[in-house]
C-alpha cells in the first residue's frame, strides 16, 4: 500500500475510532472481547481498503464492514447470549437516578433484540438516515422505516414490562 493510501487509512481510523468502539462494545461480552473484536474491524479494513473505489459513501462502506465483522465475530465464538450493552455511549452530561434506570433499562431491551434488529437500531441511534441505514443492511429505505417502527414498539413492550 502506498504512503498515501496508508495516510488516508490512517486518518480513517482515527476519525471513527469511537464509532468503531462503540459498535464492538454491543457485540463483545467483555472488555477483553471487545478489544480482540476492535483488532478484527480494522484487520479486516485494512484489507479492504486498497479495493474501496469510492462508489459508495465511505461511511456506509465502513458501517458495512464494522457490522458485518462484528456479527461474524459473535457468532463464531458463540456469545450470542452474553453481548454487553454497557459501554454503549450515549451523549449524556449528568443524568437524574429515574434518567439512569430509564437508560439501563433501555440497554437491556436492546440486548435482548436479535442481531438484525440490534444492528438496525443501533445505526438509527447513530442519527443515520433510513436510506444510509438500508445500504449498509442490505435492505430498501421503506424496510428499514417498517423495521424501526417494529423495533420500537418491541422496545416499548419491553420498557413497559420492566416497569411493572
Amino acid at each position: 500500500m502506498s504512503n498515501n493510501k496508508e495516510q488516508a487509512f490512517l486518518q480513517l481510523i482515527n476519525q471513527n475510532q469511537q464509532r468503531i468502539q462503540k459498535i464492538c462494545s454491543i457485540y463483545a461480552a467483555n472488555a477483553e472481547d471487545q478489544r480482540d473484536l476492535v483488532q478484527e474491524v480494522i484487520l479486516n479494513i485494512w484489507k479492504a481498503f486498497p479495493s474501496f473505489q469510492g462508489k459508495a459513501n465511505i461511511n456506509t462502506w465502513l458501517y458495512r464492514i464494522i457490522l458485518n465483522v462484528s456479527l461474524k465475530w459473535s457468532t463464531a465464538i458463540k456469545k450470542q447470549k452474553t453481548v454487553a450493552i454497557d459501554s454503549l455511549i450515549f451523549e449524556t452530561v449528568q443524568m437524574n437516578a429515574n434518567k439512569i434506570e430509564q437508560f439501563e433499562a433501555l440497554k437491556k431491551c436492546i440486548g435482548q433484540l436479535d442481531f438484525g434488529e440490534r444492528s438496525i437500531i443501533i445505526l438509527f441511534l447513530e442519527e443515520l438516515s433510513y436510506k444510509e441505514i438500508g445500504a449498509i443492511v442490505g435492505i430498501s429505505e421503506n424496510y428499514v422505516a417498517v423495521k424501526i417502527k417494529r423495533i420500537k414498539k418491541k422496545l416499548a413492550t419491553c420498557l413497559s414490562k420492566n416497569e411493572s
